[in-house]
């Protein structure tokens, strides 16, 4: 317990001084987001620095490279983390040059995802790390040769979904936050470890990221964030416990789906307002800041009843 203390407020230190020499210096690049125009809620945020994925998620691995203990596991989940936020990275630099929110495109994203899925499913096969716990029944799964195609669809899947999330102030950084924190406490190592970092890190950028928003995250963050929950998620073989503690990532990614097979199937119509499904809540009159809380609520409460039917 005072080891996870220790990361947390480690991360957290590191977090809250990168955010704060951040935030000015994107301010000074003109680093702003440009909005979509159909949110029309979000047309004030037109302007806000994007981009805060460079300041939390290397809080996070540093505190996790001074404090965690080395393991092979460590490594290949900082380098995952690390190779995401570099392809967010890009899709913001192209957003910003560009002055619209179309950075890289659709394919080109998927197939920068899906090399680094790739390259980590076959990690994982060659390391023997092809056994999945089935959660509640005290069994667990050998996935073998079949560990490649469906750990790259999980990748895809949380990558994808957690970046789908990214749509209000402090939304996805308090779900990730709480999906972390129960994450920790599921596993155990240096696994474990990184997720109190990333607890405590996204705990300070929060502080810039609450409505009103003075930075957002950008793909550079969620994509990044998108990685740690799938690494370490295939990693610790606790892969069918994501989509149960990461309820609402999924939601956002299920919403999509269902909304462009309906309108495509049904000439037209709609299941939602908006989708992602927080933009529907939205356009019924609920509060940003409300739909953030009851998202992270949903995770930090699944996430404990996971962690008592154990």
């Amino acid at each position: 317990m005072r080891e996870s203390i220790a990361d947390i407020l480690t991360a957290f230190a590191l977090s809250f001084a990168f955010c704060g020499a951040l935030i000015p210096f994107l301010r000074r690049k003109k680093a702003g987001q440009a909005i979509l125009s159909y949110v029309k809620e979000h047309a004030c945020k037109s302007g806000t620095p994007t981009m805060g994925g460079l300041a939390f998620i290397p809080a996070a691995c540093l505190a996790a490279l001074l404090l965690c203990e080395k393991t092979r596991q460590l490594s290949v989940a900082l380098s995952v983390g690390g190779g995401y936020l570099l392809v967010g990275c890009l899709d913001d630099a192209i957003k910003i040059r560009s002055g619209r929110n179309l950075g890289l495109r659709a394919y080109q994203k998927i197939l920068f995802q899906l090399a680094i899925a790739l390259i980590v499913s076959v990690f994982c096969y060659r390391a023997g790390l092809t056994v999945a716990e089935i959660p509640f029944s005290g069994k667990s799964l050998e996935l073998g040769a079949a560990c490649i195609p469906f750990y790259a669809f999980v990748f895809l899947a949380g990558v994808n979904c957690v970046n789908l999330t990214d749509g209000l102030d402090g939304l996805a950084a308090g779900t990730s936050l709480s999906y972390f924190l129960c994450f920790g406490l599921l596993i155990s190592g240096a696994l474990s470890s990184l997720c109190f970092c990333l607890v405590g890190a996204l705990a300070a950028y929060l502080i810039f990221n609450t409505p009103k928003a003075s930075v957002f995250m950008g793909d550079t963050g969620s994509l990044s964030l998108g990685g740690f929950v799938s690494t370490i998620s295939v990693l610790s073989g606790e892969v069918f416990y994501m989509p149960l503690i990461g309820l609402p990532f999924v939601a956002s990614g299920v919403s999509v789906i269902l909304q462009v097979a309906y309108f495509k199937l049904s000439g037209g119509k709609r299941i939602f307002l908006m989708a992602p499904i927080h933009h529907h809540f939205q356009e019924k009159g609920f509060a940003e800041s409300k739909i953030s809380y009851c998202y992270a609520l949903t995770s930090l409460l699944v996430g404990l009843v996971c962690l008592l039917l154990r």
